[in-house]
């Protein structure tokens, strides 16, 4: 694929293109030590971090999934593009000059996504613009009654959609956008003739991480608005997923980070209003409701997970509707390791209208004042029944046993088990034994659950070989010695020149250090930045790939920088133990070798076996020398 533009501009991509500034745009990253910082897989649920990225070499590995690569790798498995989109959007982010070479392009049919954005940031200003003048009165005046003035309007970026159904198409024609490119960005639509998406609406921008405006949200604000539905959003196109996108998540990203926290609103006023009251961390999700795709994206912000506890805090109406969708998050729960909280405002009143009749203050109060989910949840589910009933009471203990028996943290379900009680009217250990039952009941069905979707997994997975485990001890030696190769070029140097293919056992390995003979060795590396992209560009096997974005990023097993002493010591190391197998392999032979009738065989491997063991010695000396 690096054939479709020169080399030199790739690699000037890559040097531009900084890879940790590239991938905090969509993972929060925390240093890990020896240069490298490490954080939430974005390609797999996991827990723990175990998605490292390593700035110096411009390389990032996840050692859960196994998924690596250059900045360029990266932009193609986040996003989905192809190798010439990726680059292309790099590039022109990075202001770097890229020249397509002749031959077979292999960007999809379509508008580039560069085009697409960039109709949206015309789109964006245009739409501003117009919510200054005169038609735009109704708008103004409904941000207005929602405590928004111009300066509001400006750090939101909210626009005003004329009530002309061409106006933006035609602006968008004088930018010399084609109707291809505006009809796939979800700006314009065709009945008869081009119309806009989005007439006589107030409009909010919707911006991914970096805060590329990727799509709108329209408000309706005219009785006479054809269209009944109170607010439209753009709909799927190549670059809006709204399972997927978060509104305000450009503002709010950094202080997520910051603070561990996440609050989740229903509407962009409310995000608007929570972040100018001080409540910076405020997103909501845009005309769908909050998904596990969603959670994936609070999690790698958060950096969610067992060392960084935070929290995420669900603003809901006390209604019945609200109980509802606390409830759907509270089965969804199990996807943070952050504590999730339910803030409920009183009389039902959402954080802008908490705004505007209580002041800035009772918003920060409001999320300050919140409540643990299960806690919420919980008192709703007993409050449904008739507690002054036997019946009912016992209804109401069985089904809130099963809330209790799910709580993640099993170290809080006897305190809750207890808090139950209190709820019910019934003897704390009555309700520890229905919990317990239900906890029993629950296991078993996930036992089945479990062991069934392992079954399908198994089915469906494709026959591959079956290779050794790369972190095996017994390949030890080989993973150092080409960490240092792919690693410190600089360091290691000529000291290889005596490594051949059969030094390395593991097929993977092997296949590695042919690819690095094959760009001429560890000496090439010396001062080439793009050495590592060199090397995975060369491999076709995707087992060999993913090894070499590890062995470029795992840290090397060294309190200091590799010195000419470290790396001869595995060198020597890597060769004595290819020596050793050889000995164990000419023992072998002569132990099968009649010395009376095979007598020139039997004395040429004694002879072989002689050198074999002065050459190990000389190894081992060098090695206790070094």
């Amino acid at each position: 694929m690096a054939g479709r533009f020169r080399d030199e501009d790739i690699a000037a991509v890559r040097e531009k293109a900084h890879i940790d500034e590239v991938v905090s745009s969509y993972v929060t990253l925390r240093n890990a030590g020896g240069g490298s910082q490490k954080g939430l897989c974005p390609f797999h649920d996991e827990k723990s971090p175990s998605f490292h990225v390593t700035p110096s070499r411009g390389y990032f590995h996840c050692f859960g999934c196994q998924e690596g690569g250059d900045v360029i790798a990266f932009l193609m498995k986040i996003d989905g593009l192809s190798f010439v989109e990726s680059v292309e959007r790099l590039a022109d982010k990075y202001g770097v000059q890229v020249v397509r070479e002749e031959g077979n392009d292999d960007r999809p049919k379509g508008p580039q996504r560069r085009r697409l954005i960039e109709a949206h940031a015309v789109a964006q200003e245009y739409y501003a613009d117009q919510l200054g003048l005169p038609d735009a009165l109704t708008a103004r005046q409904f941000l207005a009654e929602r405590g928004f003035d111009q300066a509001a309007a400006e750090k939101f970026g909210v626009g005003f959609a004329p009530r002309d159904g061409e106006a933006l198409w035609r602006h968008l024609r004088e930018r010399k956008f084609t109707l291809d490119e505006v009809v796939t960005a979800g700006l314009v639509a065709v009945g008869r003739s081009p119309y806009d998406r989005f007439r006589g609406r107030l409009l909010w921008p919707i911006r991914e991480t970096s805060g590329e405006t990727i799509g709108f949200g329209a408000r309706r604000i005219f009785d006479d608005d054809k269209i009944e539905a109170k607010y439209l959003n753009t709909s799927e196109t190549p670059i809006y997923k709204k399972s997927n996108v978060l509104y305000g998540v450009d503002l709010a990203r950094r202080e997520m980070a910051r603070s561990s926290q996440a609050v989740i609103v229903e509407g962009y006023t409310d995000v608007m209003a929570c972040h100018l009251a001080g409540v910076t961390t405020a997103v909501a999700t845009c005309g769908t409701a909050f998904g596990d795709e969603h959670a994936k994206v609070l999690r790698r912000l958060l950096a969610d997970h067992e060392e960084f506890r935070g929290e995420v805090i669900f603003t809901f109406d006390g209604d019945s509707a609200g109980q509802k969708a606390a409830l759907k998050v509270f089965h969804g729960d199990h996807q943070y390791v952050a504590q999730t909280y339910v803030a409920v405002a009183p009389d039902g009143m959402d954080p802008c209208d908490l705004r505007i009749k209580q002041g800035d203050a009772a918003v920060r109060e409001l999320i300050a004042t919140r409540q643990p989910l299960y806690r919420f949840v919980l008192a709703n589910t007993v409050s449904r029944y008739d507690l002054d009933r036997a019946d009912s009471r016992v209804d109401a203990l069985r089904e809130a046993a099963r809330l209790v028996a799910s709580v993640r943290d099993k170290s809080k379900v006897d305190a809750f088990a207890r808090e139950l009680a209190g709820l019910v009217g019934v003897d704390p250990e009555e309700a520890r034994t229905e919990v317990r039952r239900a906890a029993a009941r629950g296991a078993k069905a996930d036992d089945r659950a479990a062991a069934q979707q392992h079954q399908e997994q198994i089915d469906a997975r494709p026959a591959r070989r079956e290779l050794p485990d790369l972190r095996d001890p017994r390949f030890g030696m080989e993973r150092e010695t080409l960490k240092l190769v792919l690693q410190h070029p600089i360091a290691i140097g000529r000291t290889t020149a005596d490594i051949g293919t059969n030094d390395f056992t593991h097929p993977t390995y092997q296949a590695v250090w042919s690819l690095i003979e094959a760009a001429g060795g560890p000496a090439a590396g010396d001062g080439d930045p793009g050495w590592v992209s060199k090397i995975s560009d060369a491999a076709n096997d995707p087992e060999v790939v993913s090894a070499v974005s590890a062995l470029a990023v795992e840290p090397i097993l060294a309190a200091r920088e590799p010195d000419s002493s470290y790396v001869a010591h595995h060198v020597f190391r890597l060769l004595e133990l290819t020596t050793l197998r050889r000995i164990a392999e000419v023992k072998s032979r002569l132990q099968r070798t009649n010395p009376i009738d095979q007598a020139d065989d039997y004395n040429k491997m004694f002879g072989e076996l002689a050198a074999l063991e002065q050459h190990r010695r000389t190894l081992r000396d060098r090695i206790v020398g070094s």
